[in-house]
């Protein structure tokens, strides 16, 4: 629900064959899976300690922002929603490069926890995208100007919507939900004319709805997208957006992307509902064929989890990070870290970083032995995900965006 919060996914041809392993294109990364190829990431730092730069942010918002080479995009909200803001930042120095700005005076709902503006932005290295809920998706070149936009209607929900935007391949793929209308569309990334649009169902209830942002994924020999919506993981193929599968076992409210990892897919449920692991490549109705395991009861989960040799490494919204095994859904440590664990899961080589909103970050090992290897305080509210790049961390609090650590090149 809350964005606390594909280098180039080349396989996918998501994005441009320029794109650098240090780029972070997107709110999960170059993968949309939350890890990254990067051994040298800072492990000790804070508000005043390791500090490259820092800025101060017009309000609070959970996005998390995307860096491209010399320039670092972050979305957020002005005027407590009526301007809507894509910002552009130097990654040098933290100066302001410029700021489109989308007005919206209409009132609109959202949870107090949901600042507007929670979707990430998104970039091919050419065009930065954001999608701004009721008002609209633009395109932007690196300099600024607007290369297009679209109204694509109102967006109704008591709690607001979260997503980000996904590119693939000439596609800028969109989840518009929760609430309604509640539909998928696939944008031509060139122009912003509509290539496809699929309904789905939608209900302006807080305790039904999906917050969750489309993953890409390789299966066999085609590409296909999962997204946790409500009562079910659904499967789509991202050309046309015709559904490809469906496996029920998902709790009515959504929030975590979905996981990927050893050939299954799992998708994690809000308000202490189930979590589940699906088996890669079935068709129509798979929840008899191809569930490999369904847990019905779980831990309040906001933050989406990561895979890494066989186990998942999810955050718990309670302040516990958890780590479960993918081939049977049997937790093998579960420790409290502390504070309301609302980010993300990043997967740094075989070191995880989790925020929570106290401002607190932890560092643990990658592994199915538990091991606390720091904990920083940046002393603000904090509910984005950290974005790494050649060596350095993002990280947008809601008073300001730092800059941590030294840039490797």
């Amino acid at each position: 629900m809350y964005r606390i919060a594909l280098a180039g996914l080349v396989a996918l041809g998501c994005f441009s064959s320029t794109a650098s392993a240090d780029n972070w294109p997107a709110w999960r990364g170059p993968e949309g899976s939350g890890v990254c190829d990067e051994p040298h990431l800072p492990i000790t730092f804070g508000s005043t300690e390791n500090v490259t730069w820092k800025v101060p942010l017009p309000e609070p918002g959970n996005s998390t922002p995307i860096v491209w080479d010399e320039h670092v995009f972050l979305t957020g909200p002005i005027d407590g929603g009526r301007i809507r803001s894509l910002m552009c930042f130097e990654r040098q120095t933290g100066k302001t490069l410029w700021q489109h700005d989308v007005p919206f005076p209409d009132q609109e709902t959202k949870h107090s926890d949901n600042p507007f503006c929670s979707g990430s932005p998104a970039t091919d290295g050419q065009l930065v995208y954001a999608s701004f809920g009721s008002a609209g998706v633009v395109a932007c070149d690196f300099s600024g100007q607007v290369v297009w936009s679209r109204d694509l209607g109102k967006l109704a929900h008591v709690f607001g919507p979260a997503t980000t935007p996904v590119l693939y391949k000439h596609l800028l793929l969109i989840h518009r939900g929760p609430g309604e209308p509640t539909h998928i569309v696939a944008l031509d990334k060139r122009t912003g004319e509509t290539v496809w649009d699929t309904p789905e169902a939608g209900i302006n209830d807080k305790l039904y709805g999906s917050w969750s942002t489309p993953v890409v994924y390789r299966a066999g020999d085609r590409d296909e997208f999962a997204l946790s919506m409500p009562g079910e993981l659904k499967g789509y193929d991202p050309l046309t957006g015709k559904e490809l599968w469906r496996c029920a076992g998902l709790g009515p409210s959504n929030y975590p992307d979905t996981a990927i990892g050893d050939s299954v897919l799992i998708g994690v449920s809000g308000f202490q509902k189930s979590m589940m692991a699906v088996r890669m490549g079935g068709r129509g109705d798979i929840t008899d064929t191809h569930r490999v395991w369904h847990v019905a009861k779980t831990q309040q989960r906001i933050g989406s989890g990561v895979v890494y040799n066989g186990h998942l490494y999810v955050s718990n919204a309670q302040g516990i990070a958890e780590c479960i095994a993918v081939d049977t859904g049997q937790t093998v440590w579960k420790e409290r870290l502390g504070g309301n664990l609302w980010g993300s899961v990043l997967r740094a080589g075989d070191r995880l970083y989790v925020g929570n909103t106290q401002g607190e970050i932890f560092v643990l090992a990658a592994s199915p032995d538990f091991k606390r290897i720091a904990q920083n305080d940046m002393g603000e509210h904090l509910k984005a995900s950290l974005a790494p790049s050649d060596g350095q961390l993002f990280i947008r609090t809601y008073d300001n965006l730092y800059c941590v650590g030294e840039r490797r090149r």
